[in-house]
């Protein structure tokens, strides 16, 4: 066990005097150490409760016979981030997530971690960090939140963004949009429907690196507490056995990751999440394989926001195990969990209870994936687009561009009433580098929906969007623009092609007349500073998942 090197040998006696100030006993000394990461936060409601959650899997640690220490790492609330310069700092601080990890758990030699994280970073952080350190590791997400009622309907955080454009089209009064916001969010979770950090914890439990049915069960339910126990109890196990990250977090892992993906329509967040933990493992994963997944595997969930479902009907519904069950034909389910035990027990327990929320795959949603990766003039390196919260009727658009230089511009363009039916919107230098940051882009997207926009304006970016954002919204587009990608060079009034059918994003403009003018451009000059300065010295494109690149690359 790694935690011999601080424990064992006459020489190790200044290392177990400072635990047994921590109040570490001589027989605790014999056993297995695990660390307990927290991220605990009283800012965001995905983590308020995870104190408990934390509590629970030490009581496991400790019935197993282990010795459980709880730590901890940093947690950022997106929806409150958004459309501020604060959200910024969303998606650089996955790579603080695991590098905190990282430092914590190998500077004290533990033999094993159990990361108790909730949220669109903190999860693949997690998963990031359990892959590069390649000890034995498990996660538990804290559980998606219960979706409110409004009026006798289900209402979740999507609403209250989409009631904003409604207020301003002059469909819904303050009044009532006060009352939307106080019952949309009832209480602890992540929200409540398919959007990035759901989706996260989803794609964990996959990749067997959590508990069955872990990522479908609510926040504030005693399941939720039982899960974290038994996570406690197995991650010992794992310890005993040599089970390690890197023996579960495989290429066909990943693959089966995407897969479940496009069954479930779940956010473009996903893509570049998926290619950072497989670049950690060292597994070959690329736009390719979510590209060719999308052919194989149809979108048989209609879950919010493209479609009436919340995670409480998945839970209801069976959860991941269940839609695994369903798509096992193209699943490889001889590899092992966390614990070591082979993921095809998972898929024995489940059981599909209500065929309306997981549809039988010859009679899906739609018949390819909720993610589609497109290519083209404007995209030479790929950009993604969320089919299954796309109107069947902009599968095919083109318009005149409207060009914005960052999120806020376009923002007060759209709330202004200054977008046209027809228009696609750009929006610019958003991406990991520009922004620098790669900010979600929520409010935009859901004022469209909220002006009523959403099924005739399209929205083209190098920046990303929240799990939450529905339409003909394209995302991820590289090259990004503040390094030279054509997006920069894109002018007002150009003709934009968006055909999702033939997977391709053009700007209907000659090939040489984009050499022309990204020969003239140069980079927009800004001032930032501190870790978004470092970060885009060091971040790598979406294609590649917005990872740090190695000294070697740069």
């Amino acid at each position: 066990m790694r935690s011999e090197e601080v424990r064992e040998g006459v020489e190790r006696a200044p290392h177990r005097s400072l635990l047994k100030a921590c109040g570490v006993t001589d027989e605790e000394l014999e056993k297995p150490f695990i660390a307990v990461v927290n991220t605990y936060a009283e800012i965001v409601p995905g983590h308020v409760h995870l104190d408990k959650v934390a509590e629970a899997v030490k009581a496991g640690i400790r019935m197993a016979g282990g010795v459980p220490f709880e730590v901890n790492t940093i947690a950022i609330c997106d929806g409150i981030a958004m459309n501020t310069p604060g959200m910024k700092y969303s998606l650089p601080s996955r790579e603080l997530v695991a590098d905190s990890i990282e430092s914590v758990v190998e500077a004290h030699r533990f033999d094993g971690f159990v990361a108790v994280v909730s949220c669109d970073k903190m999860v693949p952080g997690a998963l990031m960090a359990a892959a590069r350190l390649d000890i034995p590791a498990a996660v538990v997400t804290g559980g998606p939140m219960e979706p409110g009622r409004h009026d006798g309907d289900k209402v979740d955080l999507i609403d209250v963004f989409e009631a904003v454009g409604a207020v301003e089209r002059g469909e819904m009064d303050e009044e009532e949009l006060r009352e939307l916001e106080d019952v949309a969010c009832p209480g602890p979770g992540s929200c409540a429907g398919m959007f990035t950090a759901n989706t996260m914890a989803c794609m964990t439990e996959v990749l067997g690196m959590s508990e069955f049915n872990c990522a479908a069960t609510p926040a504030v339910t005693a399941e939720k507490l039982r899960l974290a126990k038994v996570t406690g109890m197995r991650i010992v196990e794992a310890v005993e056995k040599g089970v390690t990250a890197r023996d579960v977090i495989t290429r066909e892992a990943l693959l089966d990751a995407v897969a479940v993906d496009m069954a479930l329509g779940g956010s473009t967040n996903t893509v570049l999440h998926l290619l950072a933990v497989a670049r950690e493992a060292g597994v070959d994963l690329s736009l390719d394989d979510f590209d060719e997944m999308s052919e194989k595997v149809p979108h048989i969930c209609a879950m919010r926001p493209g479609g009436p479902y919340t995670m409480r009907d998945l839970y209801e519904a069976g959860g991941i195990p269940a839609v695994m069950k369903e798509i096992s034909d193209v699943l490889h389910l001889d590899r092992p969990d966390y614990s070591g035990r082979p993921v095809s027990e998972r898929i024995e327990r489940a059981e599909i209870r209500d065929r309306d929320v997981i549809r039988p795959k010859e009679d899906p949603v739609h018949e390819e994936g909720g993610l589609v990766i497109l290519r083209g003039s404007l995209a030479p390196d790929g950009a993604v687009i969320k089919v299954a919260a796309l109107n069947d009727d902009m599968r095919e658009h083109e318009g005149p561009a409207v060009v914005f230089d960052s999120e806020e511009e376009a923002t007060e363009a759209i709330l202004g009433g200054e977008i046209d039916e027809g228009d696609v919107v750009v929006i610019r230098y958003e991406g990991p580098a520009g922004g620098p940051g790669m900010r979600e882009m929520l409010t935009p997207t859901s004022a469209l929906c909220g002006m009523g926009l959403d099924d005739s304006v399209a929205l083209v970016t190098d920046g990303r969007f929240s799990g939450g954002t529905r339409g003909p919204c394209v995302g991820h587009v590289c090259p990004e623009a503040y390094r030279g990608g054509p997006i920069a060079v894109v002018e007002e009034g150009d003709t934009v092609v968006l055909n999702v059918n033939e997977k391709r994003l053009d700007l209907d403009v000659p090939e040489e007349e984009i050499e022309d003018r990204l020969e003239r451009w140069e980079p927009p000059k800004d001032d930032v500073k501190g870790y978004l300065a470092r970060y885009r010295e060091l971040v790598s494109g979406a294609d590649e998942g917005a990872v740090l690149r190695p000294p070697s690359s740069r």
